[in-house]
């Protein structure tokens, strides 16, 4: 009859709901494919569209750190820090910052050539992915190996909201960060969100009545890292022992003298003495030699 009860219907309908409302639910969840910790040492998050994914980094930056001369006291404190880490005694979250080029970032890099092979592996994480950071967390927990957060380049805006998550794990909310994950953090900046004269005044736009609670707010992230290690711009002799480094290490064959002018001439087109230029002048000299090396060798045929 038209009016008797199709349950057969029903049941169809609350199917394809059913279906629907998993799609649904699906795309608000995180793709995660956690083989990628199995590929290699090295993965990264990425966020996109309010998801997140996390993919192998198949060739990780074999920089040393041997290679990093200059900043031998951040270093060790560094390498102190990562092996209590390592150890699993208690360590702390870090934070490296200073002027560009100084070795912050590499110094971290270097952490996970140094002490992949005794279970140290590295997740990188861009700023707008810090909202998974949680999610991430469990996904780590349960595993043996020991994981190290890198966010390069760290700094927010005022009006950003995901610094939240960051200043939650590292101290403060009830969740914490697992035993085997530590957060290791570089920023050209000593405190991560932007500061204003206007902070320090009595009353300022937007009606604010309490500045040195707005500036607490803004001073409580970079001060939850329990390791904030400063690095500084570099001067030539300086410049100038990371040049002779590189050029031992490398076993770079060239007359001192020409390798000063050259050295020193690259410094002043740079603008800096820094061992991202020092580093970059290598470069360019290794490739230079190599390549009038060949020349030589074709015209001998």
């Amino acid at each position: 009859m038209s009016g008797d009860f199709d349950i057969k219907a029903v049941a169809f309908q609350l199917q394809k709901i059913n279906e629907s409302l998993k799609k649904i639910s699906d795309s608000f969840a995180p793709e995660i494919d956690q083989s990628v910790f199995y590929k290699g040492s090295a993965c990264k998050v990425q966020s996109v569209d309010g998801r997140f994914s996390i993919k192998s980094i198949a060739q990780p930056d074999p920089v040393r750190l041997r290679e990093l001369k200059g900043i031998e006291d951040i270093i060790l404190r560094l390498k102190e820090n990562t092996e209590q880490f390592l150890a699993g005694l208690p360590c702390n979250n870090v934070l490296l910052y200073g002027p560009r080029g100084t070795g912050k970032s590499s110094a971290i890099k270097a952490l996970l050539n140094e002490y992949g092979k005794k279970g140290l592996r590295m997740i990188e994480m861009e700023r707008d992915a810090l909202r998974h950071l949680f999610d991430v967390g469990s996904i780590v927990s349960n595993m043996k190996e020991k994981f190290v957060i890198f966010c390069d380049d760290l700094a927010f805006e005022e009006e950003e909201m995901s610094y939240r998550q960051l200043k939650a794990m590292l101290e403060g909310g009830l969740e914490v960060k697992p035993d085997n994950m530590v957060i290791y953090a570089t920023s050209n900046r000593r405190h991560l969100i932007p500061e204003h004269a206007e902070d320090n005044l009595p009353v300022f736009k937007g009606g604010e009545l309490h500045p040195s609670e707005t500036e607490e707010e803004k001073l409580s992230l970079s001060d939850r890292f329990g390791l904030r290690l400063g690095f500084y711009n570099f001067d030539i002799d300086t410049y100038w022992t990371i040049v002779r480094n590189y050029i031992s290490l490398r076993k770079i064959d060239i007359n001192p003298t020409m390798l000063e002018q050259q050295a020193v001439q690259w410094s002043l087109e740079h603008g800096n003495f820094s061992g991202r230029t020092a580093r970059q002048f290598i470069d360019d000299l290794e490739g230079r030699l190599g390549l009038r090396n060949r020349q030589a060798d074709r015209r001998k045929l």
